[in-house]
């Protein structure tokens, strides 16, 4: 299982980059992947192949209308472990002994 925080903008469509940011994230929820959004990426959550092909579909959505594309991309893998998107804040409040913010 891997966690991937992704963060994908077109350089190339000025100052505010939300149309495009909802046209990736349209195509993420639509995957049934688990995912998780703040304001500067999403983390997906799932086997390393799914995950990688969703990339791909995002970034060929971008690219349909964009001349520069820019990826930021971190992955996370642990053999056999799944929900770590919920259970990595969970064991951190564990230790911590109480809730955190959460985006």
């Amino acid at each position: 299982m891997v966690l991937l925080f992704l963060t994908m903008i077109p350089l190339d469509k000025g100052p505010s980059f939300s149309p495009y940011v909802a046209r990736v994230l349209d195509i993420i929820d639509k995957s049934g992947l688990e995912y998780a959004i703040n304001p500067m990426g999403t983390v997906i959550e799932g086997e390393y192949d799914e995950v990688m092909a969703l990339v791909g579909k995002c970034f060929e959505a971008l690219r349909e209308d964009s001349e520069r594309i820019s990826i930021t991309m971190k992955i996370d893998y642990r053999k056999g472990d799944s929900s770590r998107l919920k259970s990595k804040i969970e064991k951190v409040e564990s230790v911590l002994g109480r809730t955190i913010k959460k985006s």
